[in-house]
């Protein structure tokens, strides 16, 4: 559970691996200490199977990792901006790697949560949490990313069934945030979280 929190002190060491996102076939650098570090994680998959990418607008990947995520979105929608946050140095890092490697950097920007504007909005925030790290702590970390959410924005998120998936769209209406699985496959629910209307 660490890469969560903090970067791994050993040397960066990478290596490869391939992952098709959105019919194309991507190649990411990776290392250890970053969550999914090793191959595209089930989860993850699911999420880019079963969401269709925006064509515009402005996206948030919300716990980037390597950035499969981000940079996949970017490659699929060319007049799509990404902002990739991650509280891990190494794995901005290799997001940033991962951006320009695919010649999408002008428009992935790999950021920690505190360097995001503060008056920055997104039209889709998409996201595998970090369920590991604790209800208390999960629900923290949605309550500052969705009111994000531009008006008529959406969240899709990623989560486990046996790891609170279901629990969790109850407890997201609950917050008043119009919430529907959308997707189950693999063990894993797909939610789409509606930013509420204004009021």
């Amino acid at each position: 559970m660490s890469h969560y929190f903090h970067t791994p002190d050993e040397p960066l060491v990478t290596h490869e691996f391939d992952a098709t996102i959105f019919g194309r076939e991507l190649t990411f650098v990776a290392s250890r200490g970053v969550f999914s570090g090793n191959r595209l994680d089930l989860g993850t998959s699911v999420l880019l199977r079963e969401v269709d990418p925006p064509q515009t607008g402005r996206v948030l990947d919300l716990g980037c990792g390597v950035g499969t995520i981000a940079v996949g979105l970017a490659v699929a929608s060319p007049s799509l901006t990404v902002d990739a946050v991650d509280v891990n140095d190494r794995a901005i890092e290799l997001t940033r790697l991962n951006a320009a490697r695919q010649h999408v950097a002008d428009r992935v920007s790999a950021m920690r949560p505190d360097e995001v504007p503060a008056g920055a909005r997104y039209d889709e925030i998409w996201s595998n949490p970090p369920i590991r790290i604790g209800k208390e702590a999960l629900h923290e970390l949605l309550l500052t990313w969705l009111p994000r959410l531009a008006d008529g924005g959406a969240a899709f998120l990623v989560v486990g069934k046996n790891l609170g998936g279901d629990s969790l769209q109850r407890w997201l209406i609950d917050q008043g945030y119009p919430t529907e699985r959308i997707a189950s496959a693999k063990g894993f629910r797909v939610l789409r979280v509606d930013a509420p209307l204004p009021q």
